[in-house]
């Protein structure tokens, strides 16, 4: 496994067949990964599906969003700590899926589909707003 020094070294390894192992940075996918303290496991994928976490590039930038829908050849992938917005990329644009979640505290955690998180998308902007106040109130980041 391979740490991404930069977007083309990363796209390279991937290219290959390697694993990379990423920290992304950003709250769109609170509260599975903390950006810049968590890291994540990255293949290419042979496959993917509805709520598995894809690493694809979107206007200029690299996301690395939950699969919501798949559409033909159109991909609909939103972040877990969005309540709206969502980017939609062509299949053949997605790089990398997560395999592994690595937490701060090095845990390393299987990424689940997210099938309740997404169930719970009409109250999730309550359920976000409470674990940051939590979170702010008890000192975990």
């Amino acid at each position: 496994m391979e740490n991404a020094g930069n977007n083309v070294r990363m796209e390279q390894l991937l290219a290959e067949g390697k694993l990379v192992k990423l920290t992304p940075v950003g709250d769109s996918m609170l509260p599975f990964i903390r950006g810049g303290a968590d890291s994540v496991v990255l293949c290419k994928p042979e496959s993917f599906r509805v709520g598995d976490i894809a690493l694809a590039p979107y206007r200029g930038r690299y996301v690395l969003h939950r699969v919501v829908r798949i559409e033909g050849d159109t991909v609909v992938m939103m972040g877990d700590g969005i309540v709206k917005g969502k980017e939609k990329v062509d299949k053949s644009a997605v790089l990398a899926i997560v395999i592994e979640i690595v937490k701060a505290n090095g845990k390393h955690r299987k990424p689940t589909r997210g099938r309740l998180w997404r169930v719970l998308l009409p109250v999730r902007r309550y359920l976000l707003k409470g674990m940051r106040k939590w979170n702010k109130l008890f000192g975990k980041q």
